[in-house]
């Protein structure tokens, strides 16, 4: 789904991912749904405050696997990369009022990375593993 580069955008992405698990049958205060929850609100902070820009879109995609949920959100700013690859964010000082969202989805997510995706656009994307079903 395509959502505004607004604040307001970056809330109702965080919604429409905890309905789009509800109706997956995913229950909302269960360990999955509250993890894709937080690593979505976090993607799509970074869209609308790092990713902007004015009067472009951030795309959120949610796919559900046997085995996880995958979650890519695409912004318009492939030159703000916000990691190198398979490195984590440095933790930023005690004083710092932001910088501690990617180490909030290093700590959740099962798995997760960031690139271009493509010479306008880049990809944050995160997978966070379902149980296994019993019975």
């Amino acid at each position: 789904m395509q959502l505004s580069s607004t604040r307001r955008g970056a809330r109702l992405a965080r919604l429409l991912a905890v309905q789009q698990l509800d109706d997956w049958g995913i229950l909302r205060d269960g360990r999955t749904a509250s993890t894709v929850a937080s690593v979505v609100a976090e993607f799509a902070a970074n869209a609308v405050t790092h990713g902007r820009t004015p009067g472009r879109d951030f795309a959120l995609r949610l796919t559900l696997t046997p085995k996880s949920v995958r979650i890519e959100v695409t912004d318009t700013r492939p030159d703000k990369l916000p990691l190198a690859s398979g490195r984590l964010p440095e933790l930023p000082g005690t004083e710092a009022e932001s910088g501690r969202g990617l180490l909030l989805v290093e700590a959740l997510a099962d798995r997760w990375g960031t690139g271009p995706q493509s010479p306008h656009t880049k990809i944050l994307w995160a997978e966070v593993d379902r149980p296994p079903r019993h019975g």
